[in-house]
C-alpha cells in the first residue's frame, strides 16, 4: 500500500503549530536592525553590523568534510574579508576598476564582495552557469581586471574562452585547476594567513558599487550601474515594509548574481542582523530546508509550483477520504486567510480549521522547515491559484515585483495586507504611476545610475524627469496594490489585428498536470499555437502518431482556456521533448523564458504549426 502523502510530510520534520505571522519566540521588536543613519555605503553597512553584533551568527554553510553545518560569526566574516582585502590590494587596481564574481552562493562570495567594495572596486556578478561566450562578452564589456571562480567544474567550461581569461590580471580559484592559466591565483595560497582589519569606508554613497548584467530575454545583457545609495535605499525601504529581525533565519538558494537575492538575502539580512544559510544545491533544497529551519525564504514562482505539483501528485495516490480531507483543509484555510485579512466575516465553519490545519497545513509547512514565517516571491508572476494554495495552508507567501534597474524591489505585499493576485504596494519612498499604454513607471533613490557604456539605452528607459519605464503594463488599485496585466513588448498581434498577452494564457496552461513548460506563439499569424514540454510520463495514454498525439493534448488543454475569448485560444500545439533550461540558453538565470532564443531554436517546428495558412 502506498504511504499517505500526509504521513510522508510528517516524517520530514517535527511539526510546529501554526501561530499566525510569527513562530513562537520570534521577537519582532528586536533592536539588532541597523537604521538608515548607521551606514551610507555597503562596506560601511557591514562594518557597523560587525561592530554592533560581532559574535552573533552571520552565516551557516555545510562542511562536506565534516558532514555537518557550521556557523560563522560577523567577527569571523570580518577577518576573512580582511584577508581578501589584502590580497586584492596587492593586485594594484585603482578605485572604480571592475572585478567579476562567478561563484555559487557561499561565504567566499560575501568575503570577496566586501573586500572589493571596501577597496572602492566595482563588483560584477556573473551567473555561475552562464555560457562561456556570454562570460567573455561581460568581462570585455565591463573591462574586468580579475575573475573569481569556484574550481575545475567552471574552468572546464571557460577553457573555450581561455585567451580572454588570460588577458585578466588574475583568475582566482577556490580550488586547484588542471592546466590553469599563468595568471591563476589559488585562493588558499594567495590569501594571507592574517590581515589588518578592514579600514573605514572611503567610498561615497553615489559611487558606483556594482555592475549587474541583466539576464535579458532578448539580445546581449546590459550592465546596470547601481550605486551604494541605490541599493541601500532599497534595503531601508524593504525593512520598513516587511519586518525582518536578528532572530530570523534565511536560506539562500537563488543566485547572488541576481539582485533580488543580493539585495534582500545579503544586504537586507545584514542590516537586520539575521543569519543566512547557504543551500548546497537545488536538488538538496528539501533537505536543507528541514536542516536549517528558515523563517524567511526568497524564491521564484517555479519553486512554489514544483512543491505544489509534488503535493498534488502524492495526493492523487491517496484514498478518496484523504483527498476530501485535504481539499476541505484548503477551503477552510483560504477562508481563515481572508478572515485574518479582514476581508471575510468569521463563520462557525472556521472552528474546524485548527484541527484540519494540524492534520494538513502543519505537515506541508514541515516540508519547508516548520518555522517559515514568510516567503517573498519575485522574478516572475506567481499564478494566483498557486499563491492561494500556499496561503490556505498557512504559508505566508508575499508576492513582490521589481527590476534590476530599480535595485531591485519596487513593490511587495504586506503580511497584514496581502492581495495575492497583485504584487503589493510600492515600498515606502518609492513612487509609482501609470503612463502611456498602461505602462508602470517608478521614481525613487533606488533607480539605477544608468546602463554601462550605453547612454542611448539609458535615455530610452529613464526619462528626463527620472521616471524608470518598466515595460510592464499594470493597474493600481484604490489602496495602492499593483496588478500586472502584461508586458508591452510581449504582446502578440495576430494577423487579424487582435492583441493577446501570451503570459496570461501561459499562466492558465501551466495549471495543467500534463505540462512542464509552455510558450504561446502567434505574432503576425492567423491564430495562436504553442510549444509544449510535457511532464515525464504525462502523455503515456496519448496516441503514438505525432499529429494525433498533439490533438489529444490540445483537447485536454481546452478547459483551461474557457475564460479567454475565442481568438485568444490555442488552435495548434507542438510537443517538444527538450526541457528548456538555463544551461541550454532557453531560460534566464531567474527562470524566465527567452522567447527569442526559443523561436530561433524551434523555427522549423513553429513553421510546421502554421503550414498551409
Amino acid at each position: 500500500m502506498k504511504p499517505s502523502p500526509l504521513s510522508s510530510f510528517a516524517r520530514l520534520a517535527t511539526l510546529t503549530p501554526h501561530t499566525g505571522f510569527a513562530p513562537a519566540g520570534l521577537n519582532l521588536k528586536s533592536t539588532a536592525a541597523l537604521a538608515e543613519e548607521d551606514a551610507f555605503t555597503l562596506d560601511g553597512l557591514f562594518l557597523e553590523r560587525e561592530r554592533r553584533t560581532p559574535e552573533a551568527v552571520a552565516y551557516s554553510q555545510f562542511d562536506p568534510d565534516a558532514g555537518q553545518w557550521r556557523d560563522y560569526s560577523w567577527a569571523e566574516t570580518a577577518r576573512e574579508a580582511a584577508r581578501w582585502h589584502a590580497a586584492l590590494a596587492d593586485l594594484g587596481l585603482a578605485r572604480g576598476e571592475r572585478v567579476a564574481i562567478m561563484l555559487g552562493n557561499c561565504r567566499e562570495w560575501v568575503h570577496f564582495d566586501l573586500a572589493a567594495l571596501n577597496l572602492g572596486l566595482v563588483t560584477v556578478p556573473i551567473f555561475v552557469n552562464d555560457r562561456p561566450d556570454n562570460v567573455a562578452w561581460i568581462l570585455a564589456h565591463a573591462g574586468c581586471r580579475a575573475l573569481l571562480i569556484g574550481g575545475p567544474g567552471q574552468w572546464s567550461a571557460l577553457t573555450t574562452i581561455r585567451p580572454e581569461i588570460e588577458r585578466l590580471d588574475a583568475l582566482i580559484s577556490l580550488a586547484p585547476l588542471p592546466d590553469g592559466p599563468d595568471n591563476l591565483r589559488l585562493a588558499d595560497v594567495w590569501l594571507p594567513v592574517t590581515a589588518a582589519p578592514l579600514p573605514s569606508p572611503r567610498s561615497r554613497p553615489d559611487d558606483l558599487a556594482t555592475l549587474v548584467y541583466t539576464s535579458g530575454t532578448t539580445g546581449r545583457p546590459k550592465g546596470v550601474m547601481l550605486s551604494h545609495r541605490n541599493i541601500l535605499s532599497n534595503v531601508w525601504a524593504g525593512l520598513a515594509a516587511v519586518p525582518v529581525t536578528g532572530t530570523d533565519r534565511m536560506l539562500s538558494f537563488l543566485p547572488l548574481s541576481h539582485m533580488l537575492e543580493r539585495s534582500v538575502g545579503y544586504y537586507l539580512a545584514m542590516a537586520a542582523g539575521c543569519r543566512v544559510a547557504y543551500a548546497r544545491s537545488i536538488p538538496q533544497l528539501a533537505e536543507d530546508m528541514v536542516a536549517t529551519r528558515p523563517t524567511i525564504l526568497i524564491a521564484v514562482p517555479r519553486i512554489f509550483e514544483r512543491v505544489r505539483e509534488r503535493i498534488l501528485d502524492a495526493l492523487a495516490c491517496a484514498p478518496p477520504m484523504q483527498q476530501r480531507l485535504f481539499q476541505r483543509a484548503v477551503d477552510l484555510g483560504w477562508r481563515r486567510f481572508l478572515h485574518r485579512q479582514g476581508r471575510e466575516h468569521w463563520s462557525p465553519g472556521l472552528m474546524l480549521e485548527p484541527a484540519l490545519d494540524h492534520l494538513v497545513g502543519a505537515r506541508v509547512r514541515a516540508r519547508l522547515g516548520g518555522q517559515l514565517r514568510l516567503a517573498i516571491c519575485g522574478g516572475a508572476p506567481l499564478a494566483p491559484e498557486v499563491a492561494r494554495f500556499f496561503l490556505a495552508l498557512g504559508v505566508n507567501v508575499l508576492q513582490g515585483y521589481g527590476l534590476t534597474e530599480a535595485s531591485p524591489v519596487i513593490a511587495v505585499n504586506r503580511l497584514e495586507d496581502n492581495e495575492p493576485d497583485s504584487v503589493g504596494q510600492a515600498l515606502p519612498g518609492i513612487r509609482v504611476r501609470i503612463g502611456a499604454d498602461h505602462e508602470l513607471l517608478t521614481h525613487s533613490a533606488s533607480v539605477m545610475l544608468g546602463f554601462w557604456r550605453d547612454d542611448a539605452a539609458t535615455r530610452r528607459i529613464v526619462d528626463a524627469d527620472g521616471w524608470l519605464h518598466t515595460g510592464d503594463q499594470a493597474v493600481i488599485g484604490p489602496r495602492g496594490h499593483i496588478t500586472l496585466t502584461g508586458r508591452i513588448k510581449d504582446i502578440l498581434v495576430l494577423s487579424t489585428g487582435e492583441k493577446v498577452s501570451p503570459v496570461d494564457l501561459e499562466q492558465a496552461l501551466a495549471a495543467s498536470p500534463l505540462l512542464d513548460q509552455v510558450m504561446v506563439l502567434g505574432d503576425g499569424r492567423p491564430y495562436l499555437a504553442a510549444l509544449a514540454v510535457p511532464r515525464a510520463d504525462a502523455l503515456a495514454a496519448a496516441p503514438a502518431e505525432p499529429r494525433a498525439r498533439e490533438d489529444w493534448l490540445l483537447e485536454r488543454l481546452r478547459p483551461l482556456m474557457h475564460d479567454f475569448p475565442g481568438y485568444a485560444r490555442l488552435a495548434r500545439v507542438a510537443i517538444n521533448d527538450e526541457t528548456w533550461t538555463v544551461e541550454n540558453g532557453l531560460l534566464t538565470p531567474t527562470l524566465k523564458l527567452k522567447r527569442r532564443a526559443v523561436l530561433e531554436r524551434y523555427r522549423a517546428e513553429i513553421e510546421a504549426l502554421y503550414a498551409g495558412h
